[in-house]
């Protein structure tokens, strides 16, 4: 019999669910409405308030929403779109799904994020949109894109993934764009099991993507007069959000300000204690008014070390903690990209650099200040296990 492989005593991720969550779903529970209810409306209107600003609308997932987006804006063959090469692979599905081609932008090694300058060189005749990732929470220089972008005409979605929280200059991610979509899978900064949202400033947008998430009928369960009678405006998808996710979500919004101080304060332990070092990098936003969620805490090892990432990886898992690769490989290297669009080493040596010599490391709301400083000599004592 093979030995089972034992969890980590300090996890990765954690949802952060309470009495009050589990509550609320058993609420739901019994009640007669189970999607298509008031749930969805109050997490909607929950998560306007806590961005300030801007409308929204829950989905299915984060892919979902990035899906949507990509129809929306009507990308097809013959299109091509901007994304980054490094992101998770849902990003470039959203717009492989739609038969447009994706030209993959490498990143800065500071904050992971895709490098302005790298975006500008990659555009061409045929750019319909561009995709842009706030990279594990920190956010992209979006001036600096929507400079290069709005001078031709591009428009802009924000991969907002990991990204709850995260604001510049006093706006929230997702609303510098034209769409902004959110994920809320377990290990995130809120969660609904599964779910998504999709945000934009732009209310005639986002209600014309809410029918078509719903497929495409012109009226709600609440606003038949005659039960079943409806009618179908055109063709659509079912990407909603059920009212038992909703429910959790109405829940979890409610802890986001105490979730994002701890995620911060724990974030900090680590900036301060790796501060000295010259081996490595902590990946982190340069300020200039722009605040991350801080999801995690992305360790880039430098030179000769970072060949050994794998093997940190390992010391740090026997010492019970948790870590995680955001992400194990730029998206273009990934086998299916690499076969349809070609793949030559050393084109993206930011994403290679990122994918193949970084570890991530947990800061969660699950986690104190004693088990942050456990993390912090763990990765210290593994350190110069593997030097």
């Amino acid at each position: 019999m093979s030995e089972q492989k034992k969890s980590p005593e300090i996890p990765f991720g954690r949802p952060w669910i309470g009495r009050e969550e589990k509550e609320a779903v058993l609420a739901v529970l019994d009640s007669p409405v189970l999607t298509h209810g008031p749930k969805g409306k109050e997490f909607e209107k929950g998560f306007e308030a806590f961005m300030g600003g801007g409308h929204a609308i829950s989905t299915s997932s984060c892919m979902a929403s990035l899906h949507l987006a990509a129809l929306d804006l009507k990308l097809g063959p013959g299109d091509e779109v901007l994304v980054p090469a490094m992101t998770h692979v849902a990003t470039v599905h959203a717009v492989e799904l739609t038969g447009a081609k994706p030209i993959f932008v490498d990143c800065e090694t500071v904050t992971g994020n895709v490098d302005p300058a790298k975006l500008e060189a990659a555009l061409t005749p045929k750019m319909k949109a561009a995709f842009i990732v706030h990279f594990a929470g920190i956010p992209a220089d979006m001036e600096k894109i929507l400079r290069i972008t709005g001078a031709r005409g591009i428009p802009v979605v924000e991969d907002c993934a990991l990204a709850v929280g995260a604001r510049i200059g006093g706006t929230h991610v997702g609303l510098l764009g034209i769409l902004g979509c959110y994920s809320f899978y377990p290990v995130k900064h809120i969660t609904t099991g599964e779910g998504g949202m999709l945000v934009s400033s732009d209310a005639n947008r986002l209600n014309r993507i809410a029918r078509f998430r719903a497929f495409n009928v012109d009226r709600n369960h609440a606003e038949r007069s005659i039960p079943g009678y409806y009618e179908v405006t055109g063709v659509g998808m079912n990407y909603r959000m059920s009212e038992l996710q909703a429910a959790l979500g109405c829940a979890q919004i409610k802890r986001i300000p105490e979730i994002l101080k701890r995620r911060a304060a724990n974030f900090a332990v680590l900036r301060q204690g790796l501060s000295q070092r010259e081996d490595l990098a902590l990946l982190d936003s340069p300020g200039l008014g722009r605040t991350s969620s801080h999801y995690c805490a992305v360790v880039l090892l430098k030179g000769r070390l970072g060949k050994k990432r794998n093997e940190l990886a390992q010391k740090l898992n026997a010492k019970g903690v948790g870590t995680s690769i955001y992400y194990p490989h730029p998206v273009p290297r990934f086998r299916y990209y690499a076969e349809k669009y070609g793949y030559q080493a050393g084109r993206f040596p930011g994403a290679e650099a990122v994918a193949d010599a970084s570890v991530s490391l947990p800061v969660g709301p699950h986690l104190d200040e004693r088990q942050m400083a456990v993390i912090l000599k763990s990765l210290h004592e593994a350190l110069r296990e593997i030097q």
